[in-house]
């Protein structure tokens, strides 16, 4: 009999942060496959007794292949496994939660989704940045600053800077440079604040 994967969103870092259901699906996970990104504030909190798997992905750094994490997730449920994927933010914010589930889907193993809080609200709520306000802001675009080797970063600056809402760039320290370039051209006031962080999220402003 199969066991069951949960893929579980492990927040920005702070352990408090952590879904109570994220908590309770990793108490009783058998095997936990984690990335780097997962703090080892959290990963202290995995059963002794539990399989630890480190997939370690990082930008431009794919030490475990995604077509071999996927593999990894559907072999340990086959042998029965209670599986938890261990995914820093939230899994289906750029985080190939739906590609890790679609080879389990095909092989009709059980599995469960548990959203995590994203560094895309909890770092600016950290740093004491609403990311909307009824006053001045009433819209939130996530974008990815990834690029994909060999391949240029495909963001329509235009039509982000005409929305005139709050900008979140995740995974975009690398294109840092082209992205503050491609707004400015875009027509971005040149004395927009530009706050940005690397890593866990702040400590809490305190007011």
């Amino acid at each position: 009999m199969p066991g069951k994967v949960t893929l579980v969103g492990a927040g920005p870092g702070d352990p408090g942060l952590l879904t109570r259901k994220g908590l309770e699906a990793l108490e009783k996970a058998d095997v936990v496959v984690y990335d780097r990104l997962v703090s080892p504030a959290i990963l202290a909190l995995m059963p002794e007794g539990a399989v630890k798997i480190n997939v370690g992905k990082e930008a431009s750094r794919h030490p475990v292949p995604q077509e071999q994490i996927n593999r990894i997730l559907l072999e340990q449920a086959q042998q029965g496994h209670n599986v938890v994927r261990l995914k820093g933010g939230d899994p289906f914010l750029f985080g190939r939660g739906g590609e890790e589930l679609e080879l389990l889907a095909e092989h009709r193993i059980p599995f469960e989704e548990v959203p995590g809080i994203t560094s895309a609200i909890a770092a600016p709520a950290y740093g004491g940045i609403p990311v909307t306000h009824r006053d001045c802001c009433s819209s939130l675009h996530i974008v990815t600053g990834h690029q994909r080797a060999g391949k240029e970063l495909a963001i329509d600056f235009e039509a982000l800077v005409r929305t005139g809402g709050t900008l979140v760039f995740l995974m975009g320290v690398s294109a840092l440079p082209t992205i503050c370039a491609g707004l400015l051209d875009a027509g971005m006031a040149p004395d927009t604040p530009p706050p940005w962080w690397s890593g866990a999220p702040p400590p809490p402003s305190g007011g």
